[in-house]
């Protein structure tokens, strides 16, 4: 290969991978949009169904930082390969599941692909990356998660409630195999990485004050998915939509992510992580605790949606920065036990949501998801104080 092919490639590699996190994305969080179809074909109940985000949620948290240290020393590109079709495979499985307990064990599947490919590819953003735009470069290859609110989760609810939830699986099956294509053609089979195992992810779970800063995304993340996972029931119950409805509003939401991805990442860069962090949390209470207002007017709903998505989503890049800079020699398992907590908090959130709907009811989550909100806000200045003190002595 000639320097000028090679560096022609890799100015697609950027693109590649946040298109494979668009397939990863919109697979993860479809289940949000197709809750109610599902409920339907199992005749079961709303917190029932949930346990498809629940599961995949855990799945990836345990998975997640095993597979990347176990797949450390391996060529990059055979490690994004691995993980897409794995993915590819769990949801082609998932669209022909005939129970919830089958459907939740291929999301089980799903997620160890995604817990590779996730962690791998912002890992490959910072290592062939200015140091100083961390913040931009970790954004660009996150654009895909951030776009698959805005395109895949709500042209999946569309699927899922017009032709039957099976097709939406069908679809990221056929993102995730055509994006398993491209990484092959389009990442160089060699690339320059930092290599980590099992010893490296053992010395991550030892240092108690960085993984207490890992452990704020299960925190944010987790206070966000008690409303999030059971937002489309909301709708339903609150707002008396159906298909359409639920439809325009996760559409919204992911305007508001995609704002977010990158508003999160000139804020990190110009603010700093922390400052950037702290903020986020305060406006998360604010817009959680409008939410439980409902009902009020569409226009309204559409507007807070979009502020609670983008202060919602700024945070990973924010996030994920602050850890890089705290531990920078491991930060490949540092970045694979964030991706971990985001999906610990996904099931923290979701369980709790569950278990608060048939006491309190659905108007109660966003309350409840505000009261956490503010529980992470304390853990997070918490665990900043307490590792400057103890990097200082």
């Amino acid at each position: 290969m000639t320097i000028s092919t090679a560096n022609t490639l890799g100015k697609f590699i950027v693109p590649t991978l946040s298109a494979g996190n668009f397939a990863i994305g919109m697979g993860a969080f479809v289940v949000i949009g197709i809750l109610e179809p599902v409920t339907k074909t199992y005749a079961i109940s709303s917190a029932d169904a949930g346990w498809m985000m629940t599961s995949y949620a855990i799945a990836y948290a345990v998975g997640s930082p095993i597979g990347v240290a176990l797949t450390g020393t391996l060529q990059r590109r055979t490690v994004l390969l691995a993980g897409m079709m794995i993915f590819a495979v769990a949801s082609l499985l998932s669209a022909g599941a005939d129970s919830l307990l089958t459907l939740c064990g291929y999301r089980v599947l799903a997620a160890f692909g995604a817990g590779i490919f996730t962690p791998v590819s912002a890992g490959v953003a910072l290592s062939s990356g200015d140091p100083a735009n961390q913040g931009r470069d970790l954004s660009r290859v996150l654009f895909g998660l951030t776009l698959s609110q805005v395109m895949g989760v709500p042209v999946g609810s569309f699927l899922g409630y017009t032709y039957g939830w099976p097709v939406a699986f069908l679809l990221v099956t056929t993102l995730s195999v055509i994006c398993a294509l491209l990484i092959y053609h389009l990442v160089p089979r060699k690339m320059p990485f930092q290599v980590n195992t099992l010893t490296t992810l053992g010395r991550s779970l030892l240092d108690w004050r960085s993984l207490l800063s890992v452990l704020f995304t299960a925190s944010f993340l987790g206070a966000i998915y008690i409303l999030f996972t059971y937002f489309a029931p909301l709708l339903e119950t609150r707002m008396g939509y159906q298909r359409n409805g639920v439809t325009i509003v996760l559409l919204a939401f992911g305007i508001g992510a995609v704002i977010g991805n990158f508003l999160g990442g000139k804020l990190s860069d110009r603010f700093g992580p922390f400052e950037t962090l702290c903020f986020l949390c305060v406006m998360q209470i604010i817009a959680l605790f409008f939410l439980g207002f409902l009902p009020f007017s569409g226009f309204i709903l559409v507007i807070l949606v979009v502020l609670w998505s983008m202060f919602g989503w700024s945070f990973m890049v924010a996030q994920q920065s602050r850890l890089v800079r705290q531990t920078p020699e491991r930060q490949n398992v540092v970045l694979s036990l964030n991706a971990a907590s985001v999906y610990l908090g996904a099931a923290i959130g979701s369980a709790i949501g569950g278990a608060l709907i048939d006491p309190f009811g659905l108007d109660s989550l966003a309350w409840f998801a505000g009261l956490f909100m503010l529980f992470a806000l304390i853990h997070l200045v918490v665990s900043e104080k307490l590792f400057q003190r103890f990097a200082a002595a």
